[in-house]
């Protein structure tokens, strides 16, 4: 067999199995559809499950992976110029499966049709729709300006208007909850520029596991130099993350109102809270310090680890968000402060979540849209980074 017949087989077995994932996820979401969210673990008070865990983090990655081509084209750096095209289609695929998960785990996703023609100014909602709408248009045009060589000139100050509108986004997403009074677990000016910085590091995982597997699909190695650079980046936003992290947790700790939720998050409390440990081991120490060793280490990031200390970035995202989504709903609300209010409904009792499969096939759904999305982009169009290093091929 050929190699082009041999790639044309490949990829269509790839977007097969991208579009059974995809098929899955919107299989999962009729079932919730038909039957109500009874059939997933999600109740009245923890409303954001783990769907939710899966759309945030596609979301705040589509915003971050964006860094990549922001660099090369606004910042000047040569390194990254050629992977300006990747990073743009990377954040159209990351957003497209974050919204499809998240509109669909919300219910009547045909209703949005009201949500785009009926604002209320007021609330932080209403904003994000103009936000990831005016996300998809830019970098649509910013991509249109770099593969079209009559517009090459335009490339930067769409890269600018890209970098600028992303900041933007993210704050949007961040302030969702940091918005958010019925939820004290939530309440922090802090989010904002918390989830701008873990933006960075997650999307620039997500960009060097894609630039991975294409690398590897087309018998390419990745350049000493490009590797060093996106191992040093990747640590200094991890670093940066890390940090903000321990100043929002240090932030609650401080204040009377919050210390019995920040126990509850960092050392539990409640027999059988997965909270802690999915915390400390998944994100601080899986999630954070292990890459951001080996991301340093010349010796651990040689070969394939660079790639595989961006997954355990990934997995320690999913590991955060987790818990600061699901247990910030876990935790028990105060509708009274200072005082005792209790009811046949459980006032002041832990709730009790465990994802059922319906969630797990919605969440695994979106990342296969953005899978599909990614392989067919790669297909039509020349997306593969070109660098011109002689170390960049075999």
């Amino acid at each position: 067999m050929s190699s082009a017949a041999a790639q044309s087989r490949n990829f269509w077995l790839l977007a097969a199995a991208g579009g059974l994932v995809t098929f899955a996820g919107l299989a999962a979401a009729h079932f919730m559809e038909v039957h109500g969210h009874i059939v997933t673990g999600m109740d009245n008070q923890v409303v954001w499950g783990l769907p939710h865990v899966f759309a945030i983090f596609m979301i705040v990655a589509a915003s971050g992976v964006l860094n990549v081509a922001s660099i090369g084209s606004v910042f000047g750096q040569p390194l990254y110029k050629p992977r300006a095209p990747l990073s743009g289609l990377l954040c159209l695929a990351l957003l497209a499966g974050g919204l499809m998960v998240l509109m669909l785990d919300l219910g009547r996703p045909e209703r949005v049709i009201v949500a785009a023609t009926h604002y209320n100014f007021s609330s932080v909602f209403a904003w994000n729709v103009f936000l990831y709408s005016g996300m998809v248009a830019i970098v649509a045009v910013y991509l249109w300006t770099m593969f079209e060589r009559r517009f090459n000139a335009w490339s930067k100050p769409a890269g600018i208007a890209a970098l600028v509108w992303r900041f933007i986004l993210t704050t949007g997403t961040g302030s969702i909850f940091g918005f958010l009074v019925a939820r004290q677990a939530y309440q922090s000016a802090l989010l904002a520029p918390l989830f701008i910085v873990l933006s960075f590091g997650w999307g620039l995982a997500v960009f060097v596991i894609v630039q991975a597997v294409m690398y590897t699909w087309n018998a390419r190695v990745l350049a000493p130099a490009a590797q060093q650079r996106l191992a040093r980046l990747l640590a200094l936003f991890l670093a940066a993350s890390l940090y903000l992290v321990a100043v929002f947790h240090l932030t609650n700790a401080y204040f009377a109102r919050q210390a019995d939720f920040t126990a509850f998050i960092l050392f539990g409390g409640e027999a059988g809270a997965p909270y802690p440990l999915l915390f400390w081991t998944g994100y601080v120490l899986l999630g954070s310090v292990v890459p951001f060793v080996m991301l340093l280490w010349p010796a651990a990031r040689a070969g394939v680890g660079l790639p595989v200390a961006a997954i355990f970035v990934v997995l320690g995202a999913f590991a955060f968000l987790y818990v600061f989504i699901v247990g910030g709903q876990a935790f028990p609300l105060q509708i009274f402060p200072g005082h005792v209010a209790s009811s046949s409904f459980g006032d002041g009792q832990v709730a009790a979540y465990a994802p059922r499969w319906p969630e797990w096939l919605l969440g695994l759904g979106g990342l296969g849209a953005a899978f599909l999305l990614t392989t067919v982009g790669v297909r039509v169009l020349d997306f593969m980074p070109q660098d011109d290093l002689p170390e960049a091929a075999r």
